[in-house]
């Protein structure tokens, strides 16, 4: 198969699954119509003030993260290869009564659909598995971005990806690759994280790992300057190995010693 074949597999996937993701209690799309905001105070924290700012969220899925920022205060525009997600993300902009721009197109070709820079751009939380080229996500990001705007990402640590996550894995097996492979890792799913019983017609999906060391090299090749990189140890993943440590919030056990879980980036445009 080529990288081509393993997108469209994904694609079929994710326009089956956002309709069931804006029913699911995961992304409690109710709750964010009565005024919600689907952003971590350390997100919020970390990117700064957004008021009257351009904002671009790259892989926005339904929305619901992009909505936030323009509660904030921002400009927004999502962007998301699947059609289906980004007629959820439409559908609930109208009905919250929030301007905001929402448009169909594969990363990689953005720069053919928008023909503006921004102050932000942004992207969270399980998409860097879904990036067959780093380095091309990466000059999207920085050919996006007006000089002196800043990109931010946060994400689950690549580290937290490599273990074993059948059911009843309590111990750390690595079973992933943790740097970039050239063919992606395929995994049979039922359901999906925000909708597990859900019975679905596409099961199959492919994931490309990537290091930590190679998203922060990708950056700067890109002509950004990191300013931070964070890690934390807590995700927003149930795993196996993990145990609920807050509201929506795993960590490794008290007995287990430590591990970063999640990080996040900030870089300026040069």
């Amino acid at each position: 198969m080529s990288t081509e074949d393993f997108l469209k597999v994904n694609r079929e996937r994710w326009d089956e699954l956002s309709p069931l993701h804006a029913d699911s209690d995961y992304y409690d799309v109710e709750g964010f119509k009565a005024g919600g905001i689907r952003l971590s105070d350390y997100e919020i924290e970390e990117v700064g003030d957004v008021t009257g700012k351009s904002l671009l969220h790259l892989l926005c899925h339904i929305g619901t993260d992009t909505l936030s920022w323009a509660r904030l205060g921002a400009r927004v525009t999502g962007a998301d290869f699947s059609e289906e997600a980004v007629a959820v993300a439409r559908r609930l902009a109208t009905d919250v009564g929030i301007d905001a721009r929402f448009v169909a197109s594969d990363v990689y070709r953005l720069g053919d659909v928008l023909d503006e820079k921004f102050d932000i751009v942004y992207t969270s939380r399980g998409v860097l598995g879904w990036l067959p080229d780093l380095d091309g996500w990466a000059e999207v990001v920085a050919d996006l971005l007006d000089p002196g705007g800043i990109f931010y990402i946060t994400e689950i640590h690549p580290i937290a990806q490599v273990f074993d996550e059948q059911p009843g894995a309590s111990q750390l097996k690595v079973t992933f690759p943790y740097f970039t492979t050239e063919d992606p890792v395929p995994i049979l799913t039922q359901g999906s994280y925000a909708a597990r019983d859900a019975e679905v017609k596409n099961k199959l999906e492919f994931g490309w790992p990537h290091g930590l060391g190679e998203v922060a090299t990708a950056l700067v090749r890109a002509g950004l300057r990191i300013d931070f990189l964070h890690e934390f140890p807590f995700t927003y993943w149930d795993k196996p190995f993990l145990t609920e440590v807050g509201p929506g919030r795993w960590g490794m056990p008290e007995d287990k010693g430590e591990m970063p879980l999640m990080f996040s980036i900030k870089a300026t445009k040069r």
